[in-house]
């Protein structure tokens, strides 16, 4: 119990870092913030953001008061500098947090999973496609895990004119490119292309999960690494269902051109 309580307060208590730090001293070191709706890839970007710029990372602890990347779902833009929206089809962040919420992973997520497994109470958590609708609903209505929901923060972010926005699929395609695009946007700082070369290797997923993406590990944070899972899950009924909680989201952000893909 103890333990448990410490680990509450040091949550709590990075998050509230963080946060100050992020709208009072963004512009100040400066510190270069990574912020996404949960499970878009923003960490795997902030990882090879930190060696593009030569700055650290502090990931899982509190962060230090000097130049760095920051990580966060944040829907405050107060004062805040230097941000890289990271964004993701909306469909496909749906099923990671499935098996993120529903599946104990290498990440630490038991709390997260004991919780979840005790308000939604699934006979089969193997069956996503039946139980995908229901879950939906509740990441939709309960906004627990986040406290918010994907169109909400579309709805925040898609339209900022002073941050970087880069798609998880555009870096899956190209990323040399992309990385290289957003260090420059975020620092103005020329990067020898080879270095974006080898920084995007050595941070790929087949040599950070140790398998091909598209190898399925339902245990590991890194489960699969590939682009439009989703079409594997959703039924009809859970395509209606996502158009009408947030189709208008893959429309602004492009994944879609209208909401003739329910009846695809």
């Amino acid at each position: 119990m103890i333990k448990q309580k410490n680990n509450v307060f040091w949550f709590k208590l990075n998050g509230l870092v963080r946060y100050s730090m992020s709208h009072l001293a963004s512009n100040l070191f400066p510190l270069y913030i990574v912020n996404e709706y949960p499970k878009s890839g923003g960490s795997w970007v902030a990882d090879m953001l930190s060696d593009a710029l030569n700055v650290p990372f502090p990931r899982n602890r509190l962060p230090m008061l000097k130049s760095c990347v920051m990580h966060g779902h944040m829907m405050h833009s107060w004062n805040m500098r230097n941000v890289l929206i990271v964004w993701r089809d909306g469909r496909d962040i749906l099923v990671s947090q499935y098996y993120h919420s529903l599946f104990y992973n290498d990440r630490g997520n038991a709390p997260l999973v004991d919780q979840c497994r005790a308000d939604l109470q699934f006979s089969d958590y193997d069956n996503i496609r039946e139980n995908l609708p229901a879950f939906m609903e509740y990441v939709y209505e309960t906004k627990k895990h986040p406290r918010m929901s994907w169109i909400e923060f579309v709805g925040k972010w898609a339209d900022c004119k002073n941050c970087v926005h880069v798609k998880y699929e555009d870096l899956r395609e190209k990323p040399v490119d992309e990385l290289n695009r957003i260090a420059h946007s975020l620092s103005s700082m020329k990067i020898d292309l080879e270095r974006v070369v080898n920084i995007v290797d050595n941070h790929s997923f087949e040599k950070l999960a140790g398998r091909k993406a598209g190898s399925e590990n339902k245990k590991s944070f890194l489960r699969k690494g590939v682009v439009g899972d989703w079409k594997n899950h959703f039924t009809k009924d859970a395509k209606q269902l996502f158009m009408s909680y947030a189709g208008d989201g893959l429309v602004k952000l492009g994944y879609e051109n209208d909401n003739s893909w329910v009846n695809e």
